[in-house]
């Protein structure tokens, strides 16, 4: 695949901004024209969520992660479950079986032991749902000051069945897209935790692992492609897709799954759901006549209980882009996200 680089090169004064980190048109902008370039190879340039790579026993991915959330607990989950569910998820999205993952640990100097141990079940109970074995790591100590608490990488690897194949280039005019849950929830979680908001007694986070879930659906349903929305939200993740694939999306906004609690405090904050982050939601990509019967194995596991369809795809061959069919029954654009949005979000 080509890589696309950005039209405007970086200039050596610019900084590092937060929204380099928001999953929004500055990161895409900084790995299409830092690190795409400079790690450029074959496996690197498929841009999935994941490395796809051939092996004597078949194909395997492999995919890794950094996880800064802040604060570390919160309502649905911590940072350790987080950094498992994150990874597992990612696997997921390249139709791989999760195997194994690693665990790297950067703790600042003065942190609570007990902490440290509640994340580390946290982790533990979150890996044995998800089926696999977290087999080696590394522990850091910095000085106080010099970390935010604790941060954490987990990187994972799974094996792909011959007869998975998920990539942008097999979504067709026509396809359903389907998303398998709620948005929102996450974001809404972590923002009203940080900020003391009290929206925290309604919105918990969606953190989850999806691999069973969507193992069962592809023996039954041709999945043409995966992602899951995390940050920069469904808007972004969408953006990114209708570029890879030179697709041109349409979303209906009555069918867009959100709960009252987060369309409220989106409304009262002056925030947008589909830039929302999430981190236990699946979009999915598959041939209109699986549509329905998609939705209907999603909803028979609890992580899939809101799914439905939300969108097709209406064009192929296109420069890509994303537009939402408004309740008014007019049509808008929908961008990738501009700037940061919330910091720190997973």
């Amino acid at each position: 695949m080509k890589t696309k680089q950005c039209p405007l090169p970086y200039n050596p004064k610019d900084l590092i901004q937060l929204a380099h980190g928001g999953g929004g048109k500055l990161t895409h902008e900084l790995i299409s024209t830092m690190f795409y370039p400079a790690f450029s190879n074959p496996i690197l340039n498929e841009q999935h969520d994941g490395a796809i790579f051939d092996c004597k026993e078949g194909r395997m991915a492999y995919t890794t992660d950094s996880f800064v959330v802040d604060p570390i607990f919160f309502n649905g989950g911590d940072i350790g479950d987080l950094a498992v569910n994150g990874t597992v998820n990612d696997l997921t999205c390249c139709g791989a079986t999760p195997l194994f993952l690693t665990a790297a640990f950067i703790i600042e100097e003065g942190f609570p032991m007990s902490d440290l141990q509640r994340i580390v079940e946290s982790m533990k109970k979150a890996s044995q749902k998800a089926g696999v074995a977290i087999v080696t790591g590394d522990t850091k100590v910095v000085d106080k000051g010099k970390c935010d608490k604790i941060f954490i990488n987990t990187s994972g690897i799974g094996i792909i069945d011959p007869n998975i194949h998920i990539h942008s280039d097999r979504i067709e005019e026509g396809d359903s897209i389907i998303i398998s849950g709620k948005i929102g929830q996450h974001g809404i979680c972590i923002l009203s935790t940080r900020e003391s908001l009290g929206f925290e007694t309604d919105v918990a986070s969606d953190t989850a692992s999806l691999n069973h879930m969507i193992q069962s659906l592809s023996e039954s349903v041709p999945i043409h492609f995966m992602r899951d929305p995390t940050r920069g939200g469904l808007s972004s993740t969408l953006n990114e897709i209708a570029d890879s694939a030179s697709v041109r999306i349409e979303l209906d906004e009555e069918s867009l799954p959100i709960g009252e609690s987060v369309l409220s405090a989106c409304e009262l904050l002056g925030l947008d759901p589909l830039y929302i982050a999430n981190e236990g939601l699946m979009l999915i990509f598959v041939p209109k006549k699986h549509a329905e019967k998609t939705v209907e194995l999603l909803k028979q596991f609890p992580e899939g209980k809101d799914a439905c369809i939300i969108g097709k795809v209406t064009a192929k061959n296109t420069d890509g882009a994303v537009l939402l069919n408004t309740l008014y029954g007019g049509q808008r654009i929908i961008e990738m996200l501009r700037g940061e949005q919330l910091p720190r979000i997973c």
